[in-house]
């Protein structure tokens, strides 16, 4: 698997694996006694999202001339 594509599998599972935990994240800590695992959960997501962000940006920049 080349690199570029290996980016782009990382990217999509970090965006949706990342939001799809916020939102876990969001509505568990809104239930009584949940409210520690909601917020790590939250920000779990939200760094997992950050980082498919990030390497959206990396992928523009990255080289994908065949050699």
């Amino acid at each position: 698997m080349k690199a570029t594509q290996r980016v782009e599998v990382w990217v999509w599972v970090l965006l949706y694996g990342g939001l799809l935990a916020a939102v876990l994240g969001v509505f568990v800590a809104r239930e009584e006694g949940g409210a520690a695992i909601g917020i790590a959960l939250w920000l779990v997501g939200g760094i997992a999202a950050a980082a498919g962000v990030a390497l959206i940006v990396l992928r523009s920049r990255m080289d994908n001339h065949p050699r």
